[in-house]
């Protein structure tokens, strides 16, 4: 399964871009909904990504967690998640059934709350 398909990496893109010209702007950001939620299935490593960087498409943004109590919200590179082998081979996935519900903001005092994101 590819980690992200067009539609996705087209938003993420998308919202890259708005905030790259809020910041310009007057400094602030967008707090979106996440795009995607990306998952390592053999752990408790999770993505919520909202947005990659237009000028580096591989420079992704959203709330992360590696599945040791400490979620944060960061930057973390696509080819970084693409590139991890859990036990007998397998690889990141993409969870098929996110329907995001709230902003990034929202899910990351959750996952403060909780010690892990909750999604």
């Amino acid at each position: 399964m590819k980690l992200l398909t067009q539609l996705q990496l087209g938003q993420l893109i998308q919202n890259g871009q708005a905030n790259a010209e809020r910041i310009a702007d007057d400094g602030r950001t967008i707090d979106f909904q996440p795009v995607v939620k990306l998952f390592t299935p053999w752990g408790a490593a999770t993505w919520l990504l909202t947005e990659v960087d237009p000028e580096e498409p591989d420079l992704a943004f959203g709330l992360c967690d590696l599945g040791m109590g400490e979620p944060e919200i960061g930057s973390v590179r696509l080819s970084e998640i693409a590139a991890l082998r859990g036990p007998f081979g397998l690889t990141a996935e993409r969870d098929l059934h996110f329907k995001p519900t709230a902003t990034l903001t929202a899910y990351a005092d959750a996952a403060k709350e909780h010690g892990r994101i909750v999604a």
